[in-house]
C-alpha cells in the first residue's frame, strides 16, 4: 500500500461573475501515489493548483470530489482521533521561512510547539534537551534557541521551519516551494540539507 494515494481529485470554489455565481475549477481530476521513502515533485505554474493539493493531502481542505488517503486513511473523512494521529506523521514546510514563523516567539518555543501540541513534552528539560537536537541536525547550533526569527537570514529561518517539522518524527514531508523565497546558493543548501534528512530518517 503507497503512503498516499491522491485519487481523481477535484477542488472546486464559487466565484461571482456579474449577478451568477460559477464555480472555478482549482485543482482537476489528480491522481497520484507516493511510496515510503519516495520523493514526488510537482511542477506548475503559479495558480495551477500544487498547494491547494498539497493542503488537500494534509487535511487542510477538503477535495470537492475523489479522495486522498495516507497510511490508508481517507483524510476528508477521518475521525479526529485518526486526524491526530495523522498529523503526527505528515508536516508541512511553507514556501515563505519569514511567515511561516511566529515573530514573537524564540526559537526554543517554535521547535518545540509540535512536541507540546502532541503531548510529547515531558519536562522543560527534555524539550530544552531535544531542540537543541533538532537545531543539530539542521546545521544550527544551540545559541540560536534564545533568539527570535528576525534575528535570522532567509535560509537559517528554513532551517528552523525544517527543525520544528522534524520535532515528530513524520513519516511524510509536504514542501511547498520550500527554496523559492531563497536565493540559489541557500536553496541549493537547503535541497542538500533535505535530501541527508531523508536518507537519515527515511523521509517521505
Amino acid at each position: 500500500m503507497a503512503l498516499v494515494e491522491v485519487n481523481s481529485v477535484w477542488k472546486t470554489y464559487p466565484r461571482r461573475a456579474g449577478l451568477r455565481t460559477e464555480q472555478q475549477t482549482v485543482v482537476e481530476d489528480v491522481s497520484l501515489t507516493i511510496e515510503t521513502g519516495e520523493t514526488l515533485g510537482l511542477v506548475g505554474e503559479s495558480g495551477s493548483g500544487k498547494t491547494t493539493l498539497a493542503r488537500m493531502i494534509l487535511g487542510l481542505v477538503k477535495p470537492s470530489r475523489g479522495t486522498v488517503r495516507v497510511q490508508g486513511i481517507d483524510v476528508a473523512n477521518a475521525s479526529a482521533a485518526e486526524l491526530h494521529s495523522l498529523r503526527r506523521q505528515m508536516q508541512p514546510v511553507f514556501q515563505d521561512p519569514y511567515a511561516a514563523l511566529n515573530p514573537r516567539m524564540k526559537v526554543l518555543g517554535i521547535v518545540t510547539e509540535p512536541l507540546i501540541i502532541h503531548g510529547l513534552g515531558a519536562s522543560r528539560a527534555t524539550l530544552h534537551a531535544k531542540a537543541i537536537q533538532l537545531l543539530a541536525e539542521v546545521g544550527l547550533d544551540e545559541s540560536a534557541l534564545t533568539r527570535h526569527p528576525h534575528e535570522f537570514s532567509g535560509g537559517q529561518r528554513q532551517r528552523i521551519n525544517i527543525a520544528r517539522a522534524l520535532a515528530l518524527r513524520p513519516k511524510l514531508l509536504i514542501l511547498d516551494e520550500p527554496v523559492s523565497a531563497l536565493d540559489v546558493s541557500v536553496g541549493a543548501q537547503i535541497v542538500n540539507l533535505l535530501r541527508r534528512l531523508q536518507q537519515e530518517y527515511g523521509l517521505t
